[in-house]
């Protein structure tokens, strides 16, 4: 049953997009004090909810997160529906710091500054995942097409031998 694993067509894009994210999520794990206050700065001011998350639990929990989304990316049994959900929402939530936070876009626009380019850029992360999740959700009906097919065959004894 191929439902919970990944299309070889993806492999590409899921490697690409798992590799990075593994990449950050591993940095992240070896963070200075400076490093975590500074990152866990920048999600306050967007997420206000973690304040009161230490900076350097923040940012340990940041990278085992990414690590773990990394890793699902990088790991072909997990389906490509849920690897795309999960890297969206992931993106979701950088591209909302890159909305709300001062600086980073100009002034009643979406173009990035200069300091927003590196977070404006993880928009493809977004178009990954929901890519992922589209071609799970297309490849879902083409099996549930061929099943149709072959009940109804088998229902009306085409391709029977007795």
């Amino acid at each position: 049953m191929r439902r919970h694993r990944s299309r070889l067509a993806n492999l590409p894009v899921r490697i690409a997009a798992g590799s990075f994210i593994l990449n950050a999520g591993i940095g992240k794990l070896g963070a200075t004090e400076e490093t975590a206050g500074a990152v866990h700065g920048m999600a306050v001011g967007t997420y206000p909810f973690l304040e009161g998350l230490p900076p350097s639990r923040f940012v340990k929990a940041l990278g085992a997160s990414e690590v773990a989304l990394g890793a699902a990316l990088l790991f072909p049994a997990v389906g490509d529906g849920m690897a795309g959900l999960s890297l969206a929402a992931f993106a979701g939530g950088l591209l909302g710091l890159y909305v709300k936070t001062p600086g980073l876009r100009d002034e009643g626009s979406l173009r990035p500054t200069q300091q927003g380019t590196a977070i404006a850029k993880d928009v493809w992360l977004l178009g990954i995942g929901l890519s992922l999740m589209a071609d799970s959700v297309r490849s879902s009906r083409r099996r549930a097409k061929k099943a149709r097919r072959v009940a109804t065959r088998a229902q009306a004894g085409v391709g029977t031998t007795e």
